[in-house]
């Protein structure tokens, strides 16, 4: 089983206020966190350094969510990414697109940053016994 350590998360929302303490959780934890403030800088921290684990918001000024997540999931080797969708948008038709997309798991905003955190937990430890 992997460290949390070896474990790279990359956090993709354009909110300082759900960014920085979702990162300063999972630093806490153990995990390398990478920051992406938007859809561009998200797909350049993909091609640069592979994340296990991507926590991505939905609704960003310049690619979506949905399209981060599509490339993403085009991306040779990045099958195995989890990816767990941050989102205001909660109705079906919302939630049933991120999944098409190639989401993991939908947490609708607002959540518990720990929540969170054990969510991350969860999909890497189930990658790990896989």
């Amino acid at each position: 089983m992997k460290e949390n350590g070896e474990i790279k998360v990359l956090i993709v929302d354009d909110e300082p206020g759900i960014l920085m303490p979702l990162e300063f959780l999972m630093r806490k934890s153990g995990y390398q966190v990478y920051i992406a403030r938007n859809g561009t800088e998200a797909k350049e921290s993909i091609d640069q350094e592979l994340p296990q684990v991507v926590v991505l918001d939905l609704m960003m000024p310049d690619v979506d969510g949905y399209e981060v997540c599509r490339y993403l999931r085009r991306k040779t080797g990045m099958g195995q990414a989890k990816v767990i969708v941050i989102s205001a948008k909660t109705k079906e038709e919302d939630i049933r697109k991120a999944y098409e997309a190639g989401a993991d798991a939908y947490m609708p905003k607002p959540f518990s940053t720990r929540v969170l955190v054990e969510k991350v937990k969860q999909l890497v430890d189930h990658e790990a016994e896989s």
